[in-house]
């Protein structure tokens, strides 16, 4: 078993939330001492990095912001495809984020979700499947929808 060097690891689509939603949790998770990785480089890659995937082994906890538009990255989907496989090798906490996203959305990939698939499924037909999974299984745990206001 991987020992974790990261309390948190923050997956996201870098532009629906690097500069909002995303850049205030992790400053706030910096701000309470929680080592948080965050892949601040701009990727243009197919397939998420050894280094990317090095870092996901060694996080405690992961916090996946699903946005609009997160399926319309390839390093998105692989990166929580990773996720999902540590989630059941170590037993690690996965906590989803809906931003601004239905979590029905992204559990039966409709709206934007569906749109991105089919772009998908020309270039990357081996992984399509296994991207869907992925994104259902993580819509089915309990996590935040940044829509529902809490009293």
């Amino acid at each position: 078993m991987s020992h974790p060097n990261y309390d948190v690891f923050l997956s996201f689509r870098r532009e629906d939330t690097r500069d909002n939603f995303t850049s205030h949790l992790y400053a706030e998770l910096c701000r309470k001492r929680i080592e948080t990785f965050i892949d601040d480089r701009l990727c243009r890659g197919e397939e998420i990095s050894s280094a990317l995937c090095k870092a996901i082994e060694e996080s405690a906890v992961y916090v996946v912001i699903l946005s609009e538009h997160y399926a319309s990255s390839t390093w998105c989907l692989d990166e929580l495809t990773k996720i999902l496989e540590c989630k059941d090798r170590y037993g690690r906490e996965v906590i989803p984020v809906f931003y601004k996203v239905d979590p029905s959305t992204v559990r039966h990939q409709r709206k934007s979700y569906a749109d991105d698939f089919v772009k998908h499924d020309l270039r990357f037909s081996d992984k399509v499947d296994a991207w869907k999974v992925a994104l259902t299984q993580v819509a089915n745990l309990s996590g935040w929808d940044s829509q529902k206001i809490r009293n």
